[in-house]
């Protein structure tokens, strides 16, 4: 593995904590679904994947020790696949209309006196991450019922 992939599995952990978990924000975004599923996947997979391997090697016996380790590199390689989509995401760049829609968010933020930085033209969905937890955390729920 490179030095990449660990940064890219940092920055979907990073995107992980930041992006806000409501319910409002599923309907348009998969980041609600991946990331409740990572979070279920991070401490049961290793128990399946040990269950699933010493099932195997109970009913099969050791001849079946290739396939006993494949299916427990499977179940541990989940939560991996959701954290390596999550980075890949977080740094995906942000089309035009989320640009514009975030760009009204901070206006919105900024008239209300929370200090938010603008988005540039190179944004990405952390920085909207980033920008949605601040309302989220700041703005009154008759903003979000109107999305």
């Amino acid at each position: 593995m490179s030095i990449k992939v660990f940064k890219t599995l940092g920055e979907g952990h990073r995107y992980m904590k930041t992006w806000p978990m409501v319910r409002q924000l599923s309907y348009y975004f998969p980041e609600y679904r991946v990331i409740r599923a990572t979070q279920i996947a991070v401490p049961l997979m290793p128990v399946l994947a040990l269950l699933a391997a010493s099932s195997q090697l109970y009913i099969h016996g050791w001849a079946f020790l290739p396939q006993a380790i494949t299916i427990a590199l499977f179940f541990i390689s989940l939560p991996i696949q959701g954290l390596l989509w999550l980075g890949w995401r977080a740094r995906h760049p942000l089309p035009l209309t989320l640009l514009d829609w975030c760009d009204q968010l901070t206006t919105k933020l900024t008239s209300m006196g929370i200090p938010c930085r603008p988005l540039g033209p190179r944004a990405c969905y952390l920085d909207m991450a980033l920008i949605l937890k601040s309302a989220f955390e700041r703005l009154d729920a008759h903003y979000w019922e109107e999305l």
